[in-house]
C-alpha cells in the first residue's frame, strides 16, 4: 500500500519505522531539518509531490492543533478513494470534518505516546479505533496494532471523549496541582522524584493538547470528582481521624486493586 505520513515528529517518525518495510512510505513534513532523522520512505515538502506519488491512506501525525487544517491543505490532492485517517489524542470537531469531507476515513488513538511508553515493548499499552468510519481502514489498523500486541478497543468518537476525558484529565490535573505547590528539595525522596519526573513528561506535551484535553465536555465532571476527594481527606486530616483514613486507604487501595 502506498503511505503517506504527514508529520515527522515522534508519533510520525514511529509510524515511518513501522510501516516502511512493508509498504511504500512517504512522508510530508515542512520544516525539512525533520526529514534528516526518517529512512526507508521518500521525504516531500511539497504538495506537488504528494500528488504524483497518488497515496492510498494518509496518516496525519501532526501535532493536535493542526491537524485539520494539515487535512485541508492536501485533500485537494488526494485521490478520491484515497483514505485520510487520524492518531490524535484529542478528537474535537473531527466526526463532523470527516462526515462531510468526501473521503473515506478511519480514527485511532495509540493510547501510549512517545512521552512514557517504551516503544519496543507495548504489550501492556492500548489503543483505541473509531468505530465510526471506514472498514477496510479500521482492518488495516486493527491488524496493525494487533501486530504490536497493543490491547484493542473500539469506541465511538463519543466514547472516547468520554474515555480520554477520564484517563487523561484526571492525571493531568493531580500532576498540574503537585507541579503549582511543590518547592524545591535539597534532598528529596523515592516518591518525590518518581512525581517530578511524571511532571516533566506531562508539561513537556505541548499547551494546545493540554488545553484541550482538559476543554473535552467531559471533563469538568471528572474533575470535579478530584475537588470533592480533597475536600474529604482535609476534612480527615483536619479531624486527625484515624479510624476515617483507614477507610479512606483501603477504599483507595481497593481502586488500585492493590492488597495490603
Amino acid at each position: 500500500m502506498k503511505i503517506l505520513v504527514m508529520g515527522a515528529g515522534k508519533m510520525g517518525s514511529f509510524f515511518i519505522d513501522l510501516l516502511s518495510f512493508e509498504h511504500e512510505v512517504a512522508v510530508y513534513e515542512k520544516d525539512a531539518r525533520r526529514l534528516r532523522f526518517t529512512y526507508n520512505c521518500e521525504r516531500f515538502t511539497s504538495l506537488d509531490e504528494i500528488k504524483v506519488f497518488a497515496p492510498q491512506l494518509v496518516i496525519n501525525a501532526v501535532t493536535v492543533k493542526y491537524t485539520i487544517s494539515a487535512f485541508e491543505e492536501v485533500m485537494p490532492i488526494l485521490p478520491k478513494d484515497c483514505i485520510i485517517s487520524d492518531i490524535a489524542s484529542v478528537k474535537t470537531n473531527l466526526k463532523e470534518f470527516y462526515e462531510q469531507s468526501g473521503h473515506p476515513y478511519v480514527s485511532t488513538h495509540p493510547m501510549f505516546g512517545p512521552t512514557f511508553a517504551n516503544l519496543s515493548k507495548l504489550t501492556e499499552e492500548n489503543a483505541i479505533i473509531i468505530s465510526e468510519g471506514d472498514y477496510m481502514g479500521r482492518i488495516f489498523f486493527k491488524d496493525l496494532y494487533r501486530k504490536l500486541g497493543l490491547n484493542i478497543y473500539e469506541y465511538t468518537f463519543e466514547e472516547h471523549d468520554k474515555t480520554v476525558a477520564y484517563s487523561l484529565s484526571i492525571p493531568f490535573v493531580s500532576t498540574f496541582v503537585f507541579a503549582a505547590v511543590m518547592q524545591h528539595q535539597d534532598a528529596p525522596g523515592t516518591t518525590f522524584k518518581r512525581h517530578m519526573n511524571i511532571a516533566k513528561g506531562v508539561l513537556s506535551e505541548d499547551d494546545y493538547l493540554l488545553q484541550e484535553v482538559l476543554f473535552n465536555p467531559y471533563t469538568h465532571d471528572q474533575v470535579t470528582q478530584i475537588r470533592v476527594e480533597l475536600k474529604h481527606l482535609l476534612e480527615i486530616i483536619d479531624h486527625k481521624d484515624a479510624e476515617g483514613m483507614k477507610k479512606y486507604l483501603t477504599k483507595v487501595r481497593k481502586n488500585v486493586n492493590y492488597v495490603k
